[in-house]
């Protein structure tokens, strides 16, 4: 059953439902709708009935009702393995278990705001029934938020549970033993569990896969805190606005309630590295290359004995960084140019136990388009490209200069990375077609061009590490400066046998007048700490678009296109330049992440000095709202279609 918990934090059924009289529905003649929620008029077992032993129950309206995303909305606790049967009928909600009830147990339902009446939806509010098996029941609950480790963003319907504590930490009951009372996080990633027992207890979240409420599967998302808490309660008031018909604030009330604690949990989620590794799928878009995908990063690349061909020689493999997704390119036409290719692959497949085992498969991988409906392309390509020249020569009083036919030679595409027009810190990034065989680096040359006048100057060109298609331009660019880069046709011979066109490149460096620069200093570094601080400035669309490692609590960022940038940080404990996850074996959090809780306005030519205290802000409320993804759930509320209908006819419409 997913489940989303209720919000309320103890306040009395009283404070947080809204039970009026009974209006008339409304009718043809125009009569007023129904704007009463529905309200409960009897259960069985009774509400907060204890010694029960019944496990079907049932809740009776004053009216007909409905659920809305009950499977997501509505908590059973403690847990059911065997999935309760939860439906809506006329005027009664309908329960039943079919787990065996534990002895001396307080049983909680939490529909949170599923039920609504049948007619108009009002919303009922924040619902819950409980019952007991003994002969007490229990009313503690304890609150809190889950966020995502990475980027704060609040987690909605994950599962976040308790286990008893003592002073010693039992980490294996997270492995084999069902949580003992659960909830489900809303829009906010918050959370509410109920029916809690006083005692001392430590919390979870758990992205369930198997609905066994307990971690047993690698690709189930986690969080966990070692922390060991006491529940508490006391009195305390709350303001309750009372509204006049007109939608007028009348007055506000302070209205008694009891406060439970904790109710400032933070559980940050994580996906554990080591994820299974399987083999996802493979294709082969084109003759000349095929790729590989797999479910998992792996250590390393796998291996391919080709079926009549030497696939260390034939084979140039083209990883993503983390080995989870190969392109092979096949260098050898006699290899590519038939329809399919054959070859055993060997890599690591995780077992049943979780074990990385060997596996071999032998692989038949057929071209989507063959190489000789290539071939009848470029013929018709280049017949009427001829047959156009030709009409053009017969309409031109003067004979065309030459021209080549493009489609008679086959080249590779070239694609420049920014582009033309460079910042001060930037460099060029060539990326090709293909993989590059050879270059000769003597057909190169590279000017600046001052007064029109072309200069040589020191520069550097070498293939981007790890990458077989890109190469990258390195030199001291000075702003508002011009450059060439040029190239001819022999330079760059690729590993299918294509050259390159010619390159004549003319860069522009923009002027520093164009740029600001934020300086920030972090404020919170304690003595001795011997980590990493990561400082990342992001877009709107919180990506990272420039990353330093901050220096004697320093991170000056230079050369920023005017704009709003946000901010965040992750704590670097390993010295790796990258966030790290968590492990539940060995009980290692992923690393600290902050966010700045504004946004960061900068205009050209100004330098922007900012201090931040990362330490200083809570958790929940560092992200700003207009980056956060995950949005709140919308309140459901009465409609207020009679008040809306008198505005109507005073305005005569």
């Amino acid at each position: 059953m997913k489940i989303l918990p209720s919000l309320g934090r103890g306040l009395g059924e009283g404070f947080l439902l809204l039970l009026a009289g009974c209006a008339s529905l409304g009718t043809p003649d125009g009569g007023p709708y129904d704007e009463t929620p529905p309200k409960v008029v009897e259960c069985s077992p009774l509400n907060k009935a204890k010694d029960n032993d019944k496990k079907k129950i049932r809740i009776l309206f004053n009216e007909f009702i409905k659920m809305e995303n009950a499977s997501e909305k509505v908590v059973v606790s403690p847990p059911q393995i065997e999935m309760p049967n939860i439906r809506a009928e006329g005027k009664k909600v309908k329960i039943d278990l079919f787990d065996s009830l534990r002895a001396n147990t307080t049983y909680t339902i939490d529909f949170s705001d599923a039920i609504v009446d049948n007619n108009e939806g009002n919303p009922l509010g924040k619902y819950t029934y409980s019952f007991s098996t003994g002969p007490t029941i229990d009313t503690m609950e304890v609150s809190g938020t889950v966020l995502a480790a990475d980027n704060l963003e609040p987690v909605k319907g994950i599962l976040v549970g308790l286990y008893a504590a003592d002073s010693t930490f039992h980490d294996s009951l997270f492995f084999n033993k069902p949580l003992i009372r659960v909830a489900r996080t809303n829009g906010s990633g918050q959370f509410t569990i109920k029916g809690v027992k006083a005692g001392q207890y430590r919390a979870y979240a758990l992205k369930d896969m198997d609905n066994n409420y307990f971690f047993n599967q690698k690709s189930e998302v986690l969080a966990f805190d070692t922390t060991m808490f006491s529940t508490s309660q006391r009195p305390d008031i709350a303001p309750d606005t009372v509204w006049t018909v007109d939608s007028v604030v009348e007055k506000i009330r302070m209205v008694p309630f009891i406060h439970y604690y904790p109710d400032n949990i933070v559980l940050r989620t994580f996906l554990e590295e080591g994820q299974d590794k399987h083999r996802l799928k493979e294709e082969r878009k084109t003759p000349e290359s095929f790729t590989l995908y797999f479910t998992a990063p792996m250590d390393s690349l796998p291996h391919i004995e080709g079926f009549g061909f030497d696939a260390d020689r034939v084979l140039v493999p083209e990883p993503s960084e983390h080995n989870d997704t190969i392109t092979y390119w096949i260098t050898d036409t006699l290899v590519s140019y038939p329809d399919t290719i054959s070859f055993a692959l060997t890599y690591p497949d995780t077992d049943t136990l979780g074990i990385d085992q060997m596996r071999t498969d032998t692989l038949e991988l057929v071209a989507k388009t063959t190489h000789k409906k290539l071939e009848r392309e470029r013929i018709k390509q280049s017949e009427e490209w001829v047959k156009a020249r030709e009409k053009r020569a017969k309409r031109s009083k003067e004979p065309l200069p030459y021209e080549e036919n493009p489609f008679e030679t086959t080249y590779m595409t070239l694609q420049t990375k920014p582009g033309n027009t460079l910042d001060p810190n930037q460099n060029m990034t060539f990326i090709f077609s293909e993989p590059i065989a050879k270059v000769d680096s003597s057909r190169i040359h590279f000017y600046q061009i001052i007064d029109s006048t072309q200069h040589e100057i020191p520069y550097v060109f070498q293939r981007v590490e790890g990458q077989v298609r890109q190469y990258r331009l390195y030199a001291e660019w000075e702003p508002k400066a011009k450059y060439k880069f040029e190239a001819d046709s022999l330079t760059f011979l690729g590993a299918l046998g294509n050259r390159a066109h010619s390159i004549k490149n003319e860069i522009r460096v923009r002027s520093t007048d164009e740029f600001g620069n934020i300086f920030i200093k972090l404020v919170g570094i304690e003595p001795g700490d011997t980590a990493d601080y990561v400082v990342q400035l992001l877009n709107k669309s919180d990506k990272p678009v420039r990353q330093l490692t901050a220096e004697d609590g320093r991170a000056d960022f230079f050369y920023l296109k005017p704009g709003e940038y946000y901010m965040r940080m992750f704590v670097d404990n390993n010295h790796n330049g990258i966030w790290d996850t968590g492990e539940y074996r060995s009980l290692r959090q992923p690393e600290m992440v902050y966010y700045f809780p504004r946004p960061i306005p900068l205009r050209a030519k100004f330098d922007m000095e900012q201090e931040w205290n990362f330490r200083s802000i809570d958790a929940t409320k560092q992200k700003p709202m207009a980056i956060t993804k995950q949005k709140a759930d919308k309140k459901k509320s009465i409609q207020d279609k009679n008040r809306k209908r008198e505005e109507q006819k005073r305005q005569g419409k």
